[in-house]
């Protein structure tokens, strides 16, 4: 913000993570605060969720500069030396399940009118529903732009208005893989000319699959892994520290072996990031998804038990019956499990059952 001498910064929710009691977290904040303060660059905080839930959020007070949107009611405000102002509504719990726009006031008529809001919108996302709002309804309202917040992708959901989820700051798991950081928005004569997004992210998390069906020994595995890394490092990275996750995959005579050897070939990947000395990027596991379709054949042209249950497997995908029965039941058991957990959780299993991608649950 400071090196780009924004007019003002706008923050959608979540600054805190939940119940997070380290206060050293929240003195972080309000010191840059303060440095925005003594650039005179205004900020406009909404808490969303997580705030919500935050007694850090609860006990700090803030520098003059950091304006924070009411809780009770929709609150407004105005820059009148830019023509702009804001409207939006914090939290005033976790659990948020009403829209909350219809209570965002009209627009200002001659003003650049600025929308914060903290949602899921309606549907087409992993993350809880919190404040559901139908984009169509935020294209009605009258605004010139939305800052929502919630959501950690990046996404420009339409641009008449724009509607624009910055994602969050930095990837925190396997799961928000890519550049993470904040948008910067120009506004030209009271439209918007570009919407920048601005990777802000100090680690960086990669999803490396590679296939490995024309490898013949373990050691061509490992040098595979290893031509990975360092091409993810050049390509991904952009000069920072790359966390990395190899899933491997293919047919491979291999696959027995590989598996039982699940330690060493991390060992092998983190070895193979110390390129220059110091490594290069952080391997936080290797999977092995590889099969050995001659081991297969041999087990399905037995004739004994075994056999007849993997029958039974690679049939039920056609089994109608089997497949209502297994969706009912997986409905149920994603109805009784917090949001919080399907979101966070990167079991495979449970990532199945989110996406009701029943093969994957079979293999």
């Amino acid at each position: 913000a400071l090196d780009e001498d924004v007019d003002f910064l706008v923050i959608a929710g979540d600054l805190y993570d939940g119940d997070w009691k380290d206060h050293r977290t929240g003195l972080f904040f309000v010191q840059q605060m303060g440095r925005l303060n003594e650039a005179g660059i205004p900020v406009f905080v909404l808490n969303g969720n997580h705030d919500a839930a935050s007694q850090i959020t609860k006990s700090l007070q803030l520098p003059d500069n950091v304006k924070v949107f009411n809780h009770r009611k929709a609150e407004t405000f105005a820059l009148d030396g830019l023509d702009v102002v804001l409207h939006g509504r914090s939290f005033p719990k976790q659990h948020v399940k009403d829209n909350l726009v219809p209570g965002y006031p009209a627009p200002r008529a001659g003003r650049f009118n600025i929308g914060v809001l903290h949602t899921a919108l309606e549907g087409g996302t992993i993350h809880a529903d919190y404040a559901p709002c139908t984009v169509s309804e935020l294209q009605n309202k009258g605004y010139d732009y939305w800052a929502l917040g919630h959501v950690h992708e990046h996404n420009v959901i339409v641009t008449e208005p724009h509607v624009v989820y910055p994602g969050n700051l930095q990837g925190r798991s396997i799961r928000e893989i890519g550049p993470k950081g904040a948008c910067l928005v120009t506004v030209e004569d009271g439209a918007v000319s570009s919407v920048d997004h601005v990777p802000l992210d100090v680690v960086r998390w990669a999803l490396l699959e590679l296939d490995v069906s024309s490898a013949d020994t373990f050691i061509d595995v490992t040098d595979l892994i290893a031509e990975a890394i360092h091409s993810a490092v050049e390509e991904r990275a952009d000069g920072r520290f790359l966390a990395c996750r190899i899933v491997l995959r293919g047919e491979t005579k291999l696959d027995g072996h590989l598996r039982a050897r699940r330690a060493d070939l991390r060992a092998e990947a983190i070895g193979a990031t110390f390129h220059r000395g110091e490594p290069e990027a952080w391997i936080e596991k290797v999977r092995v998804t590889t099969s050995n379709p001659a081991a297969e054949t041999m087990l399905a042209e037995r004739s004994d038990a075994l056999s007849q249950v993997l029958e039974s497997i690679l049939e039920a995908l056609e089994d109608d019956a089997f497949t209502e029965a297994l969706t009912h039941q997986l409905q149920a058991f994603r109805a009784a499990v917090p949001h919080e957990v399907l979101e966070a959780s990167d079991d495979e299993l449970l990532a199945a059952v989110v996406k009701e991608d029943y093969a994957a649950l079979l293999d």
